[in-house]
């Protein structure tokens, strides 16, 4: 599945299923959304090619993808998957200190009971 030695941007964004059609690629590169080997790219019409590395700055989370080919066509996941290599780092997971005070989300209002201990566990007087 060796595609062109170079490709347009917003065609290997569309290609590697990262937007949802071609035109939405283009906007998320126009927009300043996409760093191609740290360079902010600003043109959908920018070469990309095998061995560069994209940043893509997303909604609520950042990819960063090593191209390994260029694509030929949009096909399933499986196929798009082939077309780079994930290098995102894995999020960090921050755990909540669990005590009394902590109530389930959707468990209603508290008592004043509930009440008073959390403000006891917060050092609220």
């Amino acid at each position: 599945m060796a595609g062109p030695e170079r490709q347009r941007i917003d065609k290997w964004l569309f290609y590697a299923r990262v937007a949802k059609s071609r035109s939405l690629a283009a906007k998320l590169v126009q927009s300043g959304s996409v760093r191609v080997n740290r360079e902010k790219v600003g043109q959908a019409a920018h070469l990309i090619r095998a061995g560069d590395v994209l940043t893509i700055a997303r909604t609520r989370d950042i990819l960063v993808y090593r191209i390994l080919d260029t694509g030929t066509r949009r096909g399933p996941a499986v196929e798009a998957r082939l077309l780079y290599e994930d290098m995102t780092p894995k999020p960090v997971v921050v755990e909540k200190p669990v005590a009394a005070a902590f109530r389930e989300a959707g468990a209603g209002r508290p008592t004043k009971k509930e009440r008073r201990a959390m403000d006891k566990w917060r050092g609220e007087p």
